[in-house]
């Protein structure tokens, strides 16, 4: 399922493959996030073409509550429903849950909680998400867990770990009971908690690392902890996940924490960022980051972003990207999701490279200078 290929010799960077049903994904690799069977103002052409999307993620809360388990598993599961033959990620649905402040009643079943959308009662259990997750039919399915919010006491959190790992014998118990229910295999993660300290992490990270699972994930980090934490804890966990095993860290992040990242041994990625910066015209670029919306691009007729992470950012110049955004065209929109999407690709990927060549270390630090600077 997951063979290392190459090792950075300066730092704990690996390349490897990820061999699904649905096709072979090259790691390091972000994951663009489907929420609700789109990658918000892309197309599954583009996802595939232009951006060369490897795997995407799709939102176990969210699709359970539309279009529903009944429609999905009516369709096909949701490769069929949204016209995508490439690997697929879901979640549990347990960070949605939980960030439902005041419609969540945490209980030792599984989390009650109240519709966005209609009010509506409902429950997330570790058995009954695997079940979700079947239906669904991703590649790769989470294990249901508490994130714990930042900032938080250790007591809270002592006990949320607790939780969280007679949850997973549940979901792992579930989960080897059952087939899938389409024609292919899936893989479970389970997901690695304890916040910002250091023994709880460990000791989540022993737990996950004992199922033997076919990959294992950092959960609980990028929201809102000092970078330099969520490098630390990403050091202590793995310094016990298993190295044979893909690890994946959710929900990161920038560039530059992508990078940091690898650096540290990390294999998958997912965030919205991509889409949701350049819906509001923020653009990631070779040379830095840029604010689309400022009026000195009003008449830079040079391209989105010469080195050419896609078609679209060599195509459009930023004085036309700027006239779409500043008009609220949808296409501006879906030009800089696109051009965001492959850029953290492409990073990706030469990431991939330079790991290869031996020379990730060097590479990294000056492309973090580069990615840090506001154009």
């Amino acid at each position: 399922m997951f063979s290392i290929e190459s090792r950075d010799p300066e730092s704990k960077a690996r390349t490897g493959m990820l061999t699904t049903a649905h096709g072979d994904i090259p790691t390091p690799i972000f994951m663009p996030v489907g929420t609700v069977g789109t990658v918000k103002g892309v197309m599954q052409r583009d996802l595939s073409e232009d951006i060369d999307a490897k795997i995407i993620l799709g939102n176990t809360y969210h699709l359970y509550l539309r279009p529903g388990i009944e429609i999905l598993k009516a369709a096909g599961g949701l490769h069929k429903f949204m016209s995508w033959e490439r690997p697929m990620l879901t979640d549990s649905g347990g960070y949605q849950v939980f960030s439902l402040t005041g419609n969540m009643k945490l209980t030792e079943d599984g989390a009650v909680f109240k519709s966005h959308i209609d009010g509506s009662r409902h429950i997330f259990t570790p058995e009954n998400t695997v079940y979700i997750q079947r239906v669904i039919g991703a590649d790769i399915i989470m294990a249901f867990d508490e994130c714990a919010p930042w900032p938080c006491e250790y007591n809270y959190v002592k006990k949320s770990v607790a939780l969280t790992h007679r949850w997973l014998d549940r979901a792992v118990n579930r989960f080897k009971e059952t087939d899938p229910l389409w024609d292919w295999e899936q893989y479970l993660f389970p997901i690695v908690q304890g916040g910002t300290y250091d023994d709880l992490r460990r000791e989540s990270a022993e737990k996950i690392a004992s199922k033997g699972m076919a990959g294992n994930a950092i959960g609980g980090l990028s929201v809102g902890e000092p970078a330099e934490d969520m490098y630390r804890i990403i050091e202590v966990v793995n310094e016990i996940l298993p190295a044979d095993k893909p690890r994946y860290l959710m929900g990161v992040g920038t560039p530059v924490n992508i990078l940091e990242a690898i650096d540290r041994g990390i294999d998958m990625f997912d965030c919205v960022m991509p889409t949701r910066n350049g819906r509001n015209g923020m653009l990631f670029t070779s040379e830095g980051t840029i604010n689309i919306r400022n009026k000195k691009w009003n008449d830079d007729f040079s391209p989105i972003d010469p080195a050419g992470p896609s078609l679209v950012s060599l195509t459009y110049s930023k004085a036309y990207l700027r006239h779409l955004v500043m008009t609220g065209e949808n296409l501006g929109a879906q030009i800089a999701s696109i051009h965001n999407l492959a850029f953290y690709l492409k990073l990706v990927e030469e990431a991939r490279e330079k790991i290869r060549q031996g020379i990730f270390r060097k590479w990294k630090d000056s492309m973090i200078k580069k990615l840090s600077a506001r154009l």
